[in-house]
């Protein structure tokens, strides 16, 4: 197979693995008697928010703090009481719970409840419910958009200690499991048995199936295995009365009355607490294969595409790429070397299948057909295992060398296929030099961009020559301002770029029949207008 890219140049065929590359404990009883309450967090939490030289009047910035009620004495009794030794208030514990893994959303939560059962969730948020207290639900904290970490000083309610594997049917391939698993483990306990996980996230090692399903996650396996909206099966909720919601079915075909686990999926964990989850899983396959292929254009990486969805047909189970800048940084930050020749564009194709004959033969042709064509310029295969992560990598680590670039926008874009590069030039010619980087990566077999804008430090007025300037770009062409980090904190007030106001309406209305004092997850997904 090789020999098709030997006939052009030589190709590298030894691929190399890469390596990847405060204040004393303070009970917050004693905290609670010596100061009673203390409005002025609030304007310190707001403060986080909004950074150095931040505006309160953009739309990603903090709302005014909701009147709800602060956390007594009384109710930490009655926390540790229901979890003995897991009502965690120590400042040092509580801290990485407060702020997101890019570090750039804190808020100053001094609660962290660490539940293990349904019947805990339920006891924590029918207590809260009456209380008039806050809650912010968080899974493995990895989102991008500020969803999964306090505002202010909301309870952090985590699914950590909710990791048991309750069911796995060898038939039909069922796995169910509490919300709290991490995603990579689940692909491990399933790879022993034969089968994998439907979906494939490059925080795989810290995402939490429940924030997954919270958040629809979609990742690299959506274009062989669908979304989540169509592999779950089934959802244990928690609402946030504290009643049950048990919608755990593990039928492929129910259809009696409405399919209430749809509502949960995606809502980001304002319409209710996810406990369980059921969900529908692929066999593994016999046959890998990945490609690591460079072009000239981005309109020939659209036709290899266009190709290879007519060569590679079933066995074809991811399309993605990366752009000339993202290889930059993945060589300067990750010391991560570039397993071909230098291009303005990268594809990263996964084949998997059960016949590594018939796979292999189909690949075969479509690499040939690829290369005489002139679609790509160089190329390189990996089928053993090692050099498939590697290959892989190119594209997970992206995301990771940015964090070394200095501050990172991100931007996470549904368009029309043939749109989404579009958007990175366009944006490159907008911004001039007062960006640092501006790349482009993502799904192209899902249309799914992500756009990453960096600078040295956090810089309002490049915010704003940004946004809403990639909002409005983005409606024009009919596309989505969340493809699949969710909205979150920082992009509730755009979602009118992408729905109208009578959906959004509707949702608002949702909203206050599943949570009518608002505590699940506040000041998130939905707009700042919406009463």
């Amino acid at each position: 197979m090789l020999g098709v890219f030997q006939t052009t140049q030589k190709l590298r065929t030894s691929l190399r693995l890469l390596s990847r590359a405060g204040l004393p404990p303070v009970d917050l009883q004693v905290q609670l008697l010596l100061r009673g309450r203390c409005p002025q967090s609030a304007t310190f939490s707001r403060e986080l928010h909004l950074g150095p030289g931040g505006s309160a009047s953009s739309p990603a910035a903090a709302p005014q703090r909701l009147p709800f009620s602060r956390v007594t004495v009384e109710d930490l009794t009655f926390f540790r009481k229901t979890l003995p030794g897991r009502a965690i208030t120590d400042p040092d514990l509580v801290q990485s719970s407060n702020e997101d893994w890019l570090k750039s959303v804190r808020g100053s939560s001094e609660v962290l409840l660490r539940p293990q059962t349904t019947q805990e969730v339920s006891q924590i948020l029918s207590y809260c419910q009456s209380r008039n207290l806050a809650v912010n639900p968080q899974g493995g904290n990895t989102g991008l958009v500020g969803g999964s970490v306090p505002v202010y000083d909301e309870i952090i309610l985590s699914t950590s200690l909710m990791n048991n594997i309750l069911s796995f049917d060898k038939i039909s391939g069922i796995l169910t499991c509490q919300a709290g698993c991490v995603l990579e483990n689940l692909s491990l306990y399933l790879e022993e048995r034969d089968y994998i996980m439907p979906l494939d996230l490059g925080a795989k090692g810290s995402c939490q199936i429940g924030g997954n399903v919270a958040t629809n996650a979609g990742g690299l396996r959506l274009l062989r295995y669908g979304s989540l909206r169509g592999t779950v099966l089934g959802l244990e909720v928690v609402l946030a009365d504290g009643q049950v919601l048990d919608c755990l079915s593990t039928l492929r075909k129910d259809n009696t009355g409405y399919d209430l686990k749809q509502l949960f999926i995606g809502s980001e964990g304002t319409l209710g607490v996810i406990t369980a989850v059921s969900i529908l899983c692929p066999r593994k396959p016999k046959s890998v294969n990945v490609v690591f292929l460079g072009c000239e254009t981005f309109d020939q990486l659209l036709k290899s595409f266009q190709l290879c969805k007519g060569m590679l047909g079933e066995i074809l189970s991811a399309f993605e790429f990366l752009d000339s800048e993202c290889m930059r940084l993945l060589n300067t930050h990750l010391k991560l070397a570039n397993p071909i020749s230098d291009c303005p564009f990268y594809i990263v194709i996964e084949t998997s299948g059960s016949d590594s004959d018939h796979d292999s033969q189909k690949l075969h042709n479509f690499l040939e057909e690829a290369m005489t064509s002139l679609l790509v310029t160089d190329g390189t295969v990996a089928t053993e295992e090692s050099k498939i992560k590697t290959l892989w990598s190119m594209r997970e680590r992206v995301t990771e060398a940015l964090t070394h670039d200095g501050f990172t926008y991100k931007y996470d874009i549904s368009l029309p296929v043939e749109r989404i590069y579009q958007l990175v030039t366009d944006m490159r010619q907008h911004l001039g030099e007062r960006a640092r980087s501006v790349v482009g990566y993502g799904h192209v077999g899902d249309g799914n961009l992500h756009l990453n804008i960096t600078s040295s430090a956090k810089d309002p007025a490049l915010l704003a020559s940004i946004e809403p300037f990639i909002y409005e770009w983005t409606a024009k062409f009919q596309g989505s301002i969340s493809a699949e980090h969710g909205l979150g904190l920082k992009k509730r007030n755009y979602i009118y770029y992408s729905k109208s106001r009578p959906t959004v309406a509707v949702m608002g209305k949702m909203k206050t029949l599943l949570d009518p004092k608002g505590i699940l997850n506040p000041y998130k997904t939905l707009p700042d207008d919406l009463k």
